[in-house]
């Protein structure tokens, strides 16, 4: 008979399996699908390298440590302590590491151009990462039925087009497959790979760290071209970081050591073993693993498994889009929520489709996933060097280290990270120049924008008028003052904004109860709901407030305003108007506050950004667009 302690014991230990299940289709479906192609490319033309015995051995145990020490030392046993109110991801450490006390102005603005940088390489792995993964499991055909070589393409491309297409309807009727999908992924990768061990067990001594480094000392030059290719294992390690604040520490280190390490291990094994057994596999080891019977079920698993690995990188990206418009380092792009009960579940139609056309064209470009890999693993080592440095200043700043730990630990991170992101660069002329070219590109965009809204915020307090000053000048009698509420978005809580100057000097308006908006997003991911409004009353039916917002929140200014009639502001929906400041925005001829260059891309840039309204979750038909005319 089970006692009551026991079934609340129970509870708790489902919870943690359900969590443990969620993360494994979200967070490992990268990583998960790499031998898909790593040991291949190990071997490809680029290497030169030659499947004899002592290669085989020293490419498993290179790839084997690469895993240890990238993924499991440095990524779930160090970066995951540097959790922003339970959130990781590059954007969320970059703000967590600028609010430590004591940084210097100099220090923030450079920990902030490493944060650009680190989302601009993201973006870069979330259009390969569709691509190259897709690819590399339609190709599986090729194995079963070499005839359909010329399909892989046109079928490649249909998967990608429908997984894009679906977007709009969210991933909620479908998320709850993920998990159990990539399940029988991973017990499939270890079944495939403990039946080939078993024939051929002395491959296990690539356990040994002894054979990675003899590998690197016979080889020399070629070592570093073979790490470029081992680096495809590591793939999809920034994404245990950046999803730790949808399931927590516990379940993604749990599914990673207990379960996903030893399937990757155990089938790269068994790959290894297979080239030793019969080194003319090498052309698609992967899928030589699996039975004749078996082939194109486990195309069909891998089409799934990368379909789902595809998608987290997509759902990354509209994520990253929120976040850097939020923080103020893109412009606000027009979000639609796909789910009415799972937070995080948005859809931003521009990066969807811009994304597309990214892979598409990455795709038909690079037409197979050999190809593509020379193009892979620059933006992911790129992202790791970032995260390494900006944890390592975590751990001074805020973790206050001591230094014997900090340089072993580090200088090691670093070390490592720096010789793969190396090792990658060699394959800048055969492909790897588009990740770092698309990376330069979004810097450039995301500090022009962040540049010019300093600029914009210097020229609109340079007519700024308090707000108290003109409060004492409106008299009795002087303005009409119709019921309702007006609701003024600002970006300056003490000053007037220039859309009430408007409506005051052409309309002679102003409303019974006027509330001056400003959102403020702190360098937090989520804001207490007791913590969200900071109010003023000025007098005159007049109203300071402030909303706060984490950049992982999706503002609802409605809603939040709402919530405000027990402290004195009302706010009827049907007698409440926003009114909305329009900016246009042109160079300045004498005294500019940014280069000529800087300023035709923020102009460029100004006009595909959404409206507040939009962006804010404003009712459309209570919002009076007032604008002006700012030069920078």
């Amino acid at each position: 008979m089970t006692s009551a302690a026991d079934a609340n014991a129970a509870v708790p230990n489902r919870r943690a399996a359900a969590l443990t299940l969620a993360a494994l289709g979200v967070v490992f479906g990268d990583i998960g699908t790499s031998p898909l192609y790593t040991v291949k490319e190990c071997f490809s033309e680029f290497t030169g390298l030659k499947p004899t015995p002592d290669n085989v051995i020293g490419i498993l145990s290179l790839i084997t440590w690469a895993l240890i020490l990238v993924v499991t030392i440095k990524y779930v046993v160090v970066v995951m302590r540097a959790d922003n109110r339970g959130e990781g991801g590059v954007l969320a450490l970059m703000a967590l590491v600028s609010r430590q006390a004591g940084i210097p102005e100099r220090r923030r603005r450079v920990y902030l151009m490493l944060g650009i940088a680190g989302a601009a390489l993201f973006y870069g792995d979330c259009l390969l990462t569709p691509a190259i993964s897709v690819l590399s499991a339609v190709e599986g055909l090729q194995v079963a039925a070499p005839s359909l070589h010329s399909a892989v393409l046109p079928i490649s491309l249909a998967v990608l087009c429908a997984l894009f297409a679906v977007q709009r309807f969210g991933t909620a009727g479908v998320g709850r497959w993920f998990g159990p999908i990539t399940l029988v992924w991973f017990v499939a990768l270890f079944v495939l790979g403990a039946r080939q061990i078993v024939e051929v067990p002395g491959v296990l001594v690539a356990l040994s760290p002894h054979y990675a480094i003899g590998f690197a000392l016979t080889h020399g030059v070629v070592t570093f071209l073979a790490l470029g290719a081992v680096t495809l294992a590591v793939t999809g390690a920034e994404a245990l970081y950046a999803d730790m604040g949808h399931f927590g520490r516990a379940p993604i280190r749990r599914a990673w050591l207990w379960l996903v390490l030893p399937s990757l291990l155990v089938n790269y094994y068994g790959q290894g073993a297979l080239l030793l057994d019969e080194p003319a596999a090498v052309d698609n080891p992967f899928f030589r693993l699996a039975p004749e019977w078996a082939l194109y079920p486990m195309v069909a698993l891998a089409t799934a498994a990368t379909v789902i690995a595809s998608q987290a990188t997509i759902s990354g990206a509209f994520s990253m889009a929120q976040q850097a418009a939020l923080l103020g380092l893109s412009p606000r792009v027009h979000i639609q929520h796909t789910s009415a009960s799972e937070f995080g579940q948005i859809y931003v139609p521009a990066i969807n489709w811009l994304q597309l056309a990214g892979v598409v064209a990455l795709a038909l470009a690079f037409k197979s996933s050999t190809n593509l890999a020379a193009a892979y693993g620059i933006a992911v080592t790129g992202t790791m060097l970032v995260t390494a440095l900006l944890v390592l200043a975590m751990a001074v700043r805020g973790w206050r280290w001591h230094w014997g730990w900090i340089i072993p630990v580090f200088a090691a991170f670093l070390i490592v990270d720096g010789t793969l992101f190396a090792a990658n660069m060699l394959k800048f002329l055969d492909g790897g120049w588009v990740p770092l070219a698309l990376a330069v590109v979004i810097f450039t965009a995301m500090w022009t924008w962040q540049q010019g809204r300093h600029a914009v915020a210097a020229r609109e307090l340079e007519g700024a008028l308090p707000i108290e000053t003109l409060l004492g000048s409106i008299g009795p009698g002087r303005v009409h003052r119709p019921q309702g509420t007006a609701v003024y978005l600002t970006a300056f809580s003490g000053n007037a904004p220039n859309s009430l100057l408007h409506n005051l000097k052409h309309n002679e308006v102003l409303h019974e109860h006027v509330v001056l908006l400003t959102i403020a997003v702190p360098d937090e991911p989520y804001v207490a709901p007791d913590q969200r409004a900071r109010i003023i009353h000025l007098g005159k039916g007049v109203h300071r407030v402030v909303l706060n917002y984490g950049f992982m929140e999706q503002p609802d200014v409605p809603r939040d305003l709402a919530r405000l009639g027990d402290k004195g502001i009302p706010v009827d929906p049907m007698r409440t108007s926003y009114f909305v400041g329009r900016n246009s925005f042109v160079g300045a001829v004498q005294h500019p506050l940014l280069p000529r260059w800087q300023q035709k891309l923020f102009l460029a840039l100004a006009r595909f950004a959404a409206s507040a309204g939009d962006f804010f979750g404003l009712p459309t038909n209570r919002v009076v667009e007032l604008g002006s005319r700012i030069e920078i």
